[in-house]
């Protein structure tokens, strides 16, 4: 299947829907991070998704995320899970451990935190398959960070940085409150730094447990007690 940045391509295939909740708006970054979720578990729910590639970088999430909430591809009210893999900050995380953030910040100076309130749902299921969770704050970058500044990110509050997710959920409630969550999988962290992603074997232990989480997302989705369409 072609992958687009676009809303039109995560539409593709939905038609008309029963009537029912919002649909969930699943967002990542990479190819690889969308190949392990269309491939996870889908069985025992009937829930509506769309799994948004939005291409790296903040620029392109915000826009990716705006377009799709803009026209008419995604429900007005839709809830909104920022995931794939990250970077974790604090010392004996491991590839394959699980971030879900308590809030999330872009990387430009003054940038606000955008909280995840609707958490408790996430912790719960990622607990009960036996994953590894830390919770804090999400750092936003523009660029891969290594060394020094990554223990600088961590000295001011952060537990795991990436590009993505904070503009994801910026650009998810820049038109009003909606259910937002970031969920992101650690691909490499302070003693198990990796150079390319899916090389080594902490890539790979991150690509199937995100693969594994996918029904933690429609869980999520399920508590919400969102109005019907």
């Amino acid at each position: 299947m072609r992958t687009s940045r676009s809303a039109a391509a995560a539409r593709g295939g939905q038609g008309a829907r029963p009537q029912g909740p919002p649909p969930l708006l699943v967002a990542c970054a990479l190819g690889i991070e969308r190949f392990a979720l269309r491939g996870g578990d889908r069985s025992g729910t009937s829930a509506p998704a769309v799994v948004l590639r939005t291409g790296m970088g903040p620029r392109a999430a915000s826009d990716a995320v705006s377009h799709a909430l803009r026209d008419g591809s995604v429900a007005a009210r839709a809830p909104v899970v920022a995931t794939g893999f990250c970077a974790g900050l604090v010392p004996g995380m491991l590839p394959g451990d699980v971030v879900v953030a308590e809030s999330a910040r872009g990387h430009l100076p003054g940038a606000p935190d955008v909280a995840c309130s609707d958490n408790g749902p996430l912790l719960r299921a990622l607990k009960e398959r036996g994953v590894t969770v830390h919770t804090g704050l999400l750092r936003g970058s523009d660029h891969v960070v290594r060394g020094a500044e990554r223990a600088g990110l961590r000295a001011a509050g952060a537990v795991a940085v990436d590009m993505e997710s904070a503009a994801t959920l910026e650009a998810a409630t820049r038109d009003g409150g909606r259910p937002v969550a970031a969920v992101r999988v650690i691909v490499d962290a302070p003693e198990h730094e990796l150079v390319r992603i899916g090389t080594l074997r902490g890539g790979m232990s991150a690509f199937r447990v995100l693969r594994s989480i996918l029904p933690v997302f429609f869980e999520w989705h399920r508590s919400l007690q969102l109005p019907r369409r």
